[in-house]
């Protein structure tokens, strides 16, 4: 039987302001779905009766109504896997409530519409009312829980691992187009593109190298890659959390006894809990002398300036702060490992969300 995949709704590309560093533009893509450290995300089931809506049936061109509502031996394996996320150790907590308003997470369990989740903090985006993620199939068939595993590293922000550029997969297009307009996927040509052939951009993707093993990965029949050549005749991952989706998640949302809560370590972010005007310092230990990149991701406008620390004296380094209009949000800066640095990071306005984390990279 061919295998069922996630598939995700395809976004338009982001547009940022004019003006715009390298370096901000970077940190905006490849954190800007990433949910800040230590946060509380909240899930919650459908269960009511008027949960549900109208989808078509694959090669009838008729129409059904189909509930929401998940059989309790459903729920417990979504359960189960968040449960296993959160036993890695990582700084982002999960909790179950009754009330839909409450939920950041809102998943349903609609037979024949797929399986599929928002990516990261975009779940911030769907209305009350609407689904976040759901499960198409019964996931207490063999091998099934990994597609609840796979879902849930979309909630944190992870994206499709085949679809990295550092793969270096080469397709047989027409093949892999063939392969998913059939059942049980039935995938238009578009569909098919998004979620397998297109490449992201280097700055989204889950890690700097290619994890054939990873939850995040597709199994694919023979017949589909040409090259690397070992995987001419099928890939099929675990369906397991790899240690490279341990690393990756650790990376984003450390647990809160992995280190000084006020000490940045590079790419993992910390969460900045501002008002308009205020500011807070964050230490900087770098491990290696190099250039970093010191800044800001989320809902708000900020600046950054980053000191070096001699003699218990803070001595400018980089950016720039004259109490007026944001210069920038990301600075450059050489760091030499064994010296004591900081940045400061003032916040001037907040929207959305107004979730804000800084980072260095």
């Amino acid at each position: 039987m061919a295998s069922r995949y996630c598939s995700l709704a395809q976004q338009s590309a982001p547009v940022f302001a004019p003006g715009l560093t390298a370096e901000r533009v970077g940190a905006l893509i490849g954190g800007g779905r990433m949910w800040v450290n230590n946060t509380v995300l909240h899930y919650y089931f459908f269960d009511g009766g008027s949960d549900a809506s109208v989808i078509s049936v694959p090669g009838s061109g008729a129409t059904r109504r189909v509930p929401w509502v998940g059989a309790k031996e459903q729920r417990d394996v979504v359960r189960e896997c968040f449960r296993e996320w959160q036993d890695l150790g990582i700084g982002v907590t999960f909790a179950e409530v009754r009330d839909r308003s409450e939920a950041e997470l809102r998943i349903g369990f609609q037979a024949g519409d797929g399986s599929w989740s928002a990516v990261g903090k975009d779940a911030l985006r769907v209305g009350l009312h609407e689904r976040t993620m759901n499960f198409g199939w019964d996931l207490t068939e063999p091998g099934e829980r990994a597609t609840a595993l796979h879902e849930i590293g979309h909630a944190l922000g992870m994206r499709h691992e085949h679809q990295n550029p550092y793969a270096g997969i080469h397709w047989d297009d027409e093949a892999v187009y063939a392969e998913l307009a059939g059942p049980p996927n039935h995938w238009s040509r578009d569909r098919t593109y998004g979620n397998i052939l297109c490449k992201l951009d280097s700055r989204e993707v889950n890690g700097s190298s290619w994890d054939p093993q990873s939850i995040m990965e597709y199994p694919f029949p023979a017949g589909l890659i040409l090259e690397p050549e070992q995987f001419r005749g099928g890939l099929t991952p675990p369906g397991t959390l790899s240690p490279c989706d341990k690393e990756y998640v650790l990376r984003w949302y450390p647990s809160a006894g992995s280190g000084e809560p006020s000490a940045l370590v590079p790419f993992r972010s910390a969460p900045l809990r501002l008002g308009p005007g205020e500011q807070a310092d964050f230490g900087i230990d770098p491990p290696e002398t190099r250039d970093y990149s010191v800044g800001t991701f989320g809902d708000s406008d900020t600046v950054v300036v980053v000191f070096e620390e001699r003699d218990g004296e803070p001595r400018y380094l980089a950016g720039q702060d004259d109490g007026g209009t944001p210069h920038n949000a990301t600075v450059r800066a050489r760091l030499v490992k064994g010296r004591r640095y900081f940045v400061r990071v003032r916040l001037y306005s907040a929207w959305g969300s107004g979730e804000t984390a800084v980072m260095c990279w």
